[in-house]
């Protein structure tokens, strides 16, 4: 049974499919991660601005959160299952016309690259050199709180109503599988009206331009009302200060914190996070192209598997795409099992085409590769370079 009709009539299982989410018994505490060292928030609040909700213990303010550890799921750990041997795919070299074609787009996109290698060349030689790409893409979801707020303009105040649901018990809209998104929301029943710590209720903060003077020193006469001698400073009208165009004249601003209205609506704020976590391994191959160059582009795709948890592939006839695939399934699942939840994960193997090409040219050798479904093409050292292009 050949992987390609597995996958068409739906028998491929290299995996369990996801049993849904099970919320965690108990309501302790949740456990937090260290604030990343380099993380800018904005100055928090003082400490008993906040209150101690249930559930939430130890939720900082200012963009400091961790991201919180998942309920554990209640499912067994899957065990590998034998796959069906499958021959050796190969694809056929590409034509020579195919050749030369990328080969002569290559050089068109270069300016100061002569088309005449490309148009005069000889090929005296094309060898397929095809490789294997595996790659695992684990999709999960995080989720961090935070102590938030925002000016009180008579908001709901719902704070100790009732106890506020878990972190991961709040509903949010998952995008679609391996698709990247964040969404923030508001918990419930944590919301309360406090003080504005900035301007301590205020509703105004000192100006800092002229440090609350409300008027600065004049900067035409330096402050002295007059110039050139016994002439009177017309800027200060003799003065020695003017006012400050920042506040103008109060020695005060509104409050940037709580807009004026000197009372705070405080909050804790859930973030849940997608993320697409993918890694790749591609068989090493003896054509001399860079494995880099790979990544940039598609293969044929000879297996896709998506589940909850997938399988490693077995039977597969490159062993090094097996051992691959056992490595990357373990790292991944010891990566972000703890610090988040992993809703679905997909491996797939593609064959990459690659096609080291020997060409004569000027009585020299050289050689270019074309590779991938697009037919990139790289050549180091091209022999036909000129100086008719200039950088402006």
């Amino acid at each position: 049974m050949e992987y390609r009709r597995m996958i068409h009539d739906g028998t491929a299982s290299y995996g369990v499919a996801n049993p849904g989410y099970v919320q965690a018994a108990d309501t302790r505490p949740a456990m937090f991660a260290p604030p990343a060292p380099d993380s800018h928030g904005p100055s928090a609040p003082p400490a008993s601005m906040f209150d101690n909700m249930p559930g939430y213990e130890g939720t900082v303010a200012g963009g400091g959160g961790g991201f919180l550890p998942p309920p554990m799921p209640m499912n067994p750990t899957p065990q590998p299952q034998p796959g069906p041997e499958q021959p050796q795919w190969n694809i056929p070299s590409i034509s020579e016309s195919t050749a030369r074609e990328a080969f002569a787009l290559w050089v068109s996109s270069n300016c100061c690259y002569s088309s005449a290698p490309a148009k005069d060349g000889v090929i005296t030689n094309m060898e397929a050199f095809n490789t294997y790409r595996y790659r695992l893409e684990t999709f999960t979801e995080s989720r961090l709180t935070e102590w938030s707020h925002e000016p009180y303009n008579g908001q709901p105040v719902d704070a100790y109503a009732q106890p506020p649901p878990g972190p991961w018990n709040i509903p949010a809209a998952a995008p679609s599988y391996f698709k990247e998104s964040k969404q923030i929301i508001k918990v419930p029943y944590t919301s309360s009206m406090k003080t504005c710590h900035a301007c301590m209720g205020m509703g105004r903060t000192p100006c800092k331009d002229c440090a609350g003077a409300g008027n600065k020193v004049c900067w035409v006469c330096n402050g002295a009302g007059f110039r050139h001698g016994n002439e009177r400073c017309n800027h200060c009208f003799g003065r020695g200060r003017e006012n400050c165009h920042g506040c103008q004249g109060q020695g005060s601003k509104q409050c940037p914190t709580c807009h004026g209205k000197q009372q705070l609506l405080v909050y804790i704020n859930l973030t849940v996070k997608w993320t697409n976590n993918s890694d790749d391994y591609v068989v090493e191959q003896s054509s001399g192209l860079n494995l880099d160059n790979l990544s940039k582009v598609s293969g044929k795709e000879l297996f896709s598997d998506s589940q909850y948890l997938v399988y490693p592939v077995m039977g597969f006839p490159d062993p090094t795409v097996v051992n691959a695939a056992q490595r990357l399934i373990n790292e991944h699942q010891a990566r972000f099992s703890q610090s988040s939840r992993i809703l679905q994960q997909r491996q797939t193997i593609e064959l990459i085409p690659v096609t080291k090409v020997t060409y004569s040219w000027k009585g020299k050798t050289h050689i270019y590769y074309v590779y991938g479904n697009e037919f990139q093409v790289s050549a180091d050292n091209y022999p036909a370079t000129c100086c008719c292009c200039t950088v402006m």
